[in-house]
């Protein structure tokens, strides 16, 4: 690589951590999941499916999880889905996307399960950025 040649970038993305939709019935969906797919649906009416990260091999996981078709979780988006993606960093991956123009909300969560910033997509999807709590 020449001095002139930027460093290549790590990715901001490292693992889906959830896909979220919205459904007419969740719970008989997530039943039905469970009976013929072998999800190992929780009480809280959604699964986790338990992996290991390709470049660390840490264990992580994603969670499916179905919405009732009213819920209002996914606004401003209009779509009946939400990706949740995993990232190592959350500021500097939203600091990132707002230098780029991307259109990043002014929403923020932090939980026992880490922090949370929102960003819609070119064509309006919601994308929920995680960064996971440590040993989450």
């Amino acid at each position: 690589m020449s001095e002139q040649e930027p460093a290549p970038r790590k990715p901001r993305v490292h693992g889906l951590g959830g896909v979220f939709f919205k459904a007419r019935d969740p719970a008989a969906l997530a039943q039905w999941y469970q009976r013929h797919l072998d999800l190992d649906v929780q009480g809280w009416g959604g699964a986790l499916l338990r992996w290991r990260r390709a470049d660390t091999g840490g264990e992580a996981c994603t969670v499916w999880a179905p919405f009732g078709e009213d819920s209002e979780y996914f606004k401003p988006s209009d779509k009946p889905y939400m990706l949740n993606l995993r990232v190592d960093d959350l500021q500097a991956t939203l600091q990132g996307l707002r230098e780029e123009g991307c259109q990043v909300l002014d929403r923020y969560e932090e939980s026992e399960q880490g922090k949370f910033g929102y960003a819609l997509d070119p064509e309006g999807g919601l994308l929920e950025l995680w960064e996971p709590a440590p040993g989450y």
